[in-house]
């Protein structure tokens, strides 16, 4: 694979992005790799595991939040509700998901792990581990404590101004 561009072309290298701010230039180029259906398809096909990359995105999304509807999972996984019908049949025919009724409205269908699919929930986790651990490798401890605090900060300023913005849009803030 190339190093300039993930499979299907897509960019992954900071220069490809033209912002001023190389830290988002980063950003985007690690978000774009570790986030490509494409590139994690190919990791998930080589560790042996049997379902796809969607069915692992899905599984990650009820570990961390609990049971959804299939209108909330459409959302976090980016489909359409047809691909999320598709996606949850897959993971029902493996015995990894259950389809209940929402019990605050008896009109809706939730989706939930069942115990099976918490032990590959918990798999999903384990592969990140380990990919974050190939990738870290080399850092000496304090680096990677170092890098983890800032990230920890960057990450909670990160997720107030979106706060912030959601509520004024991109509007300069009045000093």
């Amino acid at each position: 694979m190339s190093t300039d561009h993930a499979p299907g072309g897509e960019r992954r290298i900071p220069a490809d992005f033209p912002y001023r701010s190389e830290l988002l230039a980063n950003l985007s180029a690690l978000i774009l790799l570790w986030d490509s259906p494409a590139v994690q398809g190919q990791i998930l096909a080589k560790t042996g595991e049997e379902i796809d990359q969607q069915a692992h995105s899905a599984l990650r999304h009820l570990a961390a939040w609990g049971a959804m509807r299939p209108t909330a999972m459409s959302d976090v996984l980016g489909t359409g509700a047809s691909h999320v019908s598709k996606i949850v049949g897959r993971l029902e025919a493996a015995g990894l998901v259950v389809r209940s009724t929402d019990p605050s409205d008896g009109r809706a269908t939730l989706i939930s792990l069942t115990e099976e699919g918490e032990k590959a929930a918990r798999g999903v986790y384990e592969l990140g581990d380990r990919m974050i651990n190939e990738v870290l490798e080399g850092w000496a401890p304090e680096d990677v404590d170092l890098y983890t605090a800032l990230t920890r900060r960057f990450v909670s300023d990160a997720i107030s101004a979106a706060d912030e913005m959601l509520e004024r849009g991109l509007r300069p803030t009045v000093p």
